[in-house]
């Protein structure tokens, strides 16, 4: 008979103890691999959707949260900014490009973006099909937006003012699906987009010119600063430099000789990251000290069981079985428990993330459980390990074992 039959039945022989045993491994298993591919998605996520911004400006309040709204879209906005004001900062030397968020609305919890072509420019974007915006109400939108509400080009629909529920809805005026983003792998992919005058058609009674017709936004720029927009406002700017120097110019100058307030991506992005990783941290090191007492309950287990099996161990070796074949025959019972219990802590753990992203409101933060990262692999190397080391006693102990003083006692 193998080394591994033997080994199995005799882990199956008490199912109580080795069951414990993998439950044990598994849970610390799984928190660590939930923790692992939270991280990983949100550092992936907080990277991809920063991606060449430099600089966010906005409204005073809090930088995180201005970084939360502008950039990730899962926080409220800290206010608006005077369009004057917005076009006076767009045109600084310091400022390369400058792409203006008009925020405020929703459709189905999805958030409506009123921008401008920079806005395609910074992302990068790219069409699946139709077009992009080009005249007021015309809305261009995500991959996932599609897919999740059933739009498809040449569908209306109507957005609601808020940025979660749908209660209270524009019916006056419909927006028309121009087109359909290709997949960015970024926040785009769940956004509706389309030019900022639709955003401020939503909010007024009217926006008409001298002659009774809707004014026409250039989507090539910021809308110009004009007398008949001095009440305008935006949400915020989305900056990139255009030289070294406006990184320690441009910020302070907003922030000391306006009214407004920038935010960095990189430094919030770093103080949310620490925020988030003192508890990260912690739950790590409770699961490392789940493994290590499943680890420790092993090593009992297989201790006590090469008590329980000495005389069989040692009849093993009256019938021909080398030192080495119960050397082996320990050290795979502890492998068996170990690696069963890795690899139900990791499929656990992709199982609870499914779960989580289901009850998860925001699509912008919305994590999955349907991915597997390289990081995993070493959850694997961990359970070998484990099961080496709580097995590496009991086993030398068969492989030192004393036939003739085991059989003399029975």
């Amino acid at each position: 008979m193998s080394p591994f039959k033997i080994s199995w039945k005799s882990i199956w022989s008490k199912p109580l103890s080795s069951g414990l045993n993998i439950m044990l491994i598994a849970f610390g298993t799984g928190i660590l691999t939930i923790l692992l591919l939270a991280s990983t998605q949100i550092e992936e996520k907080l990277n991809n959707n920063s991606k060449d911004i430099d600089l966010v400006v906005g409204a005073k309040g809090s930088p995180l949260q201005l970084i939360l709204s502008s950039i990730y879209y899962i926080d409220f906005p800290t206010g608006n900014i005077p369009l004057k004001d917005a076009n006076e900062l767009s045109h600084n030397p310091f400022v390369k490009r400058a792409t203006p968020l008009a925020l405020g609305d929703n459709y189905n919890g999805v958030r409506i973006v009123g921008t401008d072509s920079n806005f395609i420019s910074l992302y990068g974007l790219k069409l699946q099909s139709g077009k992009f915006w080009n005249a007021d109400l015309e809305a261009t939108i995500g991959i996932n937006v599609a897919k999740e509400q059933n739009l498809k080009v040449g569908d209306t629909f109507f957005g609601a003012h808020g940025l979660t529920e749908n209660k209270d809805l524009h019916k006056d005026h419909a927006y028309k699906v121009a087109g359909i983003l290709a997949p960015q792998g970024n926040v785009t992919d769940n956004l509706i987009l389309t030019n900022i005058a639709s955003v401020w058609k939503m909010h007024e009674e009217e926006m008409e010119n001298g002659k009774g017709k809707t004014e026409d936004v250039e989507q090539s720029e910021i809308p110009t600063f004009r007398e008949e927009n001095e009440d305008r406002e935006i949400t915020s700017l989305l900056i990139q430099y255009r030289s070294p120097m406006s990184v320690v110019m441009f910020p302070r100058m907003v922030n000391q000789g306006t009214n407004l307030q920038s935010a960095s991506p990189a430094m919030e992005s770093t103080r949310l990251f620490s925020l988030i990783g003192v508890g990260v941290d912690t739950l790590q090191w409770f699961a490392i000290l789940i493994m290590l007492i499943a680890a420790i309950s092993v090593f009992v287990n297989l201790y006590n069981s090469l008590k329980e099996r000495s005389y069989d161990l040692a009849i093993m070796r009256t019938l021909g079985a080398s030192r080495t074949k119960l050397f082996v025959i320990v050290i795979l019972e502890g492998l068996i428990l170990t690696i069963a219990g890795t690899f139900v802590g990791i499929a656990l753990g992709h199982f609870a993330l499914v779960l989580i992203a289901h009850y998860q409101e925001s699509s912008q933060a919305k994590l999955t459980g349907m991915i597997f990262i390289t990081s995993e692999v070493y959850l694997l190397l961990a359970g070998l390990a484990i099961g080496i080391f709580a097995s590496i006693i009991p086993a030398m102990q068969a492989y030192r074992s004393n036939i003739s003083k085991i059989l003399a006692k029975n």
